[in-house]
């Protein structure tokens, strides 16, 4: 397959996520590929972390632990590819419905949209079901305000690791690449949490998981920026890059700060800030101090008008790549 049949096949799945996304029929049939990643990973989990070994041994299974899937994963994805690669244009077609499988264009503006919609018709009890689908935060300790900081903060990580990580991975690599992103990314997801049982054993997959994303965070700085330029102006795309370069860095993640900074510039809104994870304070500094204090739920409305035009900005720039090679 040639590079620019590539760059094809990322515009048509980017296309087909966006205006189709995750047909519930058909995961209700088939199980998704994340969760035979996650099946797997569980297995190596059970295997290798027992409770009763020493931490530093733990860590050694972890680190070999993943190794292994993600070479797993990239094996799957070249063999995978090189079956799709005999039937030409079908094979075409079938491989761009199989990244579309990985990316979270529709699901995630669907999954924050119902937050606002809950608000909006069901009140805080509404917005607080709705909010704890999408974010790991207590939701009964959260009021109005605390819900739609929530709902555009998961709106803006998930914009870089669960878009454009998955969308840069596969422009450079392919589906080897990509299932070898999604493979570790579940793997933080699952194992790479800070706690008693996984601190050793997923220490690997966390460190890995924030090397890989490191360059899709920095990228979706400037696709949030070119989306509230489309829908805010001149002096939101200004601001979004202002606060993203000043205050990205001051979440405890080295990457999701930065797509949250700047979607806090574009709003003109703090994030972050303390919150309760589990019953306990988690102490961090508040994104973008100088905007304004209380979250509306016209808040979540802009940003998700915002994503969804920086996700045009990431097709129009897979297109131009595709342009480029022809």
């Amino acid at each position: 397959m040639t590079a620019d049949e590539h760059l094809l096949i990322l515009v048509l799945a980017l296309l087909l996520d966006r205006f189709v996304g995750d047909p519930d029929w058909l995961w209700q049939r088939f199980p998704h590929p994340v969760v035979l990643f996650g099946k797997a990973i569980s297995a190596f989990d059970q295997r290798f972390n027992a409770k009763h070994l020493p931490g530093v041994l733990r860590r050694r299974n972890g680190l070999m632990s993943i190794v292994a899937l993600l070479m797993g994963a990239a094996i799957a994805g070249w063999a995978i590819h090189g079956f799709l690669a005999f039937f030409g244009w079908l094979g075409i077609l079938v491989e761009a419905g199989l990244v579309a499988v990985f990316m979270a264009q529709k699901s995630l503006g669907d999954h924050v949209g119902e937050v606002s919609r809950a608000l909006r018709s069901d009140g805080l009890d509404g917005g607080r079901l709705a909010v704890s689908r999408i974010v790991g935060r207590d939701p009964e300790t959260l009021d109005e305000p605390g819900i739609c900081r929530a709902a555009i903060e998961s709106l803006a990580e998930n914009f870089s690791d669960g878009v454009v990580a998955p969308a840069l991975w596969y422009g450079f690599f392919g589906l080897p690449g990509l299932f070898f992103y999604k493979m570790l990314n579940t793997a933080d997801s699952m194992i790479g949490h800070n706690s008693e049982t996984y601190v050793d054993f997923g220490r690997a997959a966390a460190r890995l998981d924030d090397i890989a994303n490191w360059p899709a965070a920095r990228l979706s700085i400037l696709l949030i920026a070119a989306g509230a330029l489309i829908k805010r102006g001149i002096s939101a795309l200004g601001n979004a890059i202002r606060i993203a370069v000043r205050d990205g860095g001051l979440h405890r993640s080295p990457n999701s700060g930065r797509p949250e900074a700047a979607m806090a510039g574009a709003l003109d809104i703090q994030l972050a800030g303390p919150r309760i994870y589990g019953g306990e304070l988690v102490r961090e500094p508040m994104i973008n101090g100088s905007g304004r204090d209380i979250a509306t739920v016209n808040d979540i409305e802009a940003g998700i008008s915002i994503f969804y035009s920086a996700c045009t900005m990431l097709t129009l720039l897979a297109f131009l790549g595709f342009l480029l090679l022809l």
